[in-house]
């Protein structure tokens, strides 16, 4: 089917803005942690298939008919670019994403920001908080073994910032 140029990007914006509407806008400062999944799912609108498939999965490297994909929030008050999270259950993997898109809908960027991950013998906890400068805090810790004593030396901070143009970096 021959879709002309104009109609295509009427289209596409229009799916572009049915995908945001899935995300509620929220203030900064928050906090992702692992139990606030479970609220985001309860609260939001689960993200029709074919939003998922033209927004999220061309950027997702590890994609599976077994993935699931979750609403959880829009940054509020961006003027250049729109940002939202989305929480993303796999087999031993949940994560929040951070994506960040032009106004019309093209990928800027995608950051992991905190979640569980598991190879089946140990855990890593990660929890992330997004504060108003746009700066982002990742703190992660990993539970070895079964029995095994929580060691705080192997935790981790991480510092992400969230630039003016919608590229999301690592501080050093």
């Amino acid at each position: 089917m021959n879709i002309p140029k104009s109609q295509f990007s009427t289209k596409m914006a229009t799916n572009y803005h049915h995908f945001l509407d899935k995300f509620p806008m929220v203030k900064l400062p928050v906090t992702l942690t692992e139990a606030d999944a479970l609220t985001y799912s309860a609260e939001n609108d689960p993200l029709p298939h074919k939003l998922i498939d033209e927004y999220i999965v061309p950027f997702e490297p590890d994609h599976n008919e077994f993935s699931e994909y979750v609403p959880c929030l829009q940054i509020e008050g961006l003027k250049k670019f729109d940002a939202v999270v989305y929480w993303k259950a796999g087999l031993l993997n949940y994560q929040y994403i951070l994506m960040t898109y032009e106004k019309g809908g093209k990928t800027i960027d995608r950051k992991v920001l905190a979640g569980t991950v598991s190879d089946g013998r140990s855990i890593v906890r990660s929890v992330a908080r997004i504060d108003d400068d746009m700066s982002i805090i990742i703190m992660s810790g990993f539970a070895g073994e079964a029995g095994e004593v929580y060691d705080a030396s192997q935790s981790t901070t991480v510092e992400l910032e969230l630039l003016p143009d919608g590229r999301i970096i690592e501080l050093v």
